[in-house]
């Protein structure tokens, strides 16, 4: 069964994990609401919209949500890489690479498409232009995506939550059925919820419940932030994304994810 495991690097890893979702839900809404109508993180919804636009021949769309696919899957396989190249090259703080070229796209939009958003003057902007501008937070995504895949045996995603959601109920489930067995041995209830404390399923559901919840807060935080400041809310992700890089380097963040490649 997968767990969260108790020990100081995977405490660490934990919470980069929750400022990474945190961060992940600011860039898909600011990039839904300052640049275009499709989301950088959300590849179910993407394909489900590519497949309406190449029935309807909507080709500007199609354009841009192929764009976005392509660019989220190119930034997953880049993030891959540069796992596999740590693991080959026994490299311990290899995820910096990742999150430090996730860091410098989201730069890059802020930098070089914030002018070009101002210039648009509310008007939509060129399909050329929402390509590149949606293809970067994609990419940035797909990056994270494959950079923090793993805490212990537990699989997480810090960019997409309904596997987040499924993970929680199953491991709500399963200690909804171990409470249910403890209080037919006679213990008292109250005694039974403080031992939840230290049920591997009660603390996995607890983690992953905050990743959904995380991802929630950035969205809420993005919009109101986007409202003011368009694409400059992106600092706040730029940052997050440099502080887990740093973070890196004293607690190696991707040693489950390279051993997977070993």
């Amino acid at each position: 069964m997968q767990s969260l495991p108790q020990n100081p690097r995977s405490r660490a890893k934990s919470a980069v994990a929750l400022w990474l979702t945190f961060a992940a839900g600011m860039v898909d809404i600011i990039g839904y609401l300052a640049v275009y109508h499709l989301y950088a993180a959300h590849m179910t919804g993407e394909t489900v919209e590519l497949g309406h636009y190449l029935l309807t021949g909507d080709w500007p769309t199609v354009a841009k949500a192929g764009a976005v696919i392509a660019c989220f899957v190119g930034g997953s396989l880049a993030g891959r890489v540069v796992i596999e190249v740590g693991a080959r090259r026994r490299i311990r703080s290899i995820a910096s690479v990742g999150l430090l070229l996730e860091a410098l796209l989201l730069g890059l939009l802020i930098w070089l498409g914030t002018p070009l958003i101002n210039l648009a003057h509310g008007h939509e902007l060129s399909v050329g232009s929402v390509c590149w501008l949606l293809g970067l937070l994609a990419a940035a995504m797909g990056l994270q995506t494959a950079t923090l895949t793993r805490i212990g045996s537990l699989t997480i995603h810090t960019t997409f939550v309904t596997g987040m959601l499924n993970k929680f109920a199953q491991t709500f489930s399963e200690w909804l059925f171990w409470l249910h067995d403890e209080s037919r041995k006679g213990e008292h209830l109250s005694a039974v919820f403080h031992k939840s404390r230290e049920h591997s399923s009660f603390r996995t559901a607890m983690f992953v419940g905050l990743i959904w919840f995380f991802y929630l807060l950035g969205s809420v935080v993005g919009t109101w932030m986007s409202s003011r400041w368009s694409t400059h809310s992106l600092y706040l992700p730029f940052a997050l994304v440099i502080l887990a890089a740093g973070v890196d380097q004293f607690r190696p963040l991707s040693l489950e994810e390279e051993k997977d490649q070993v």
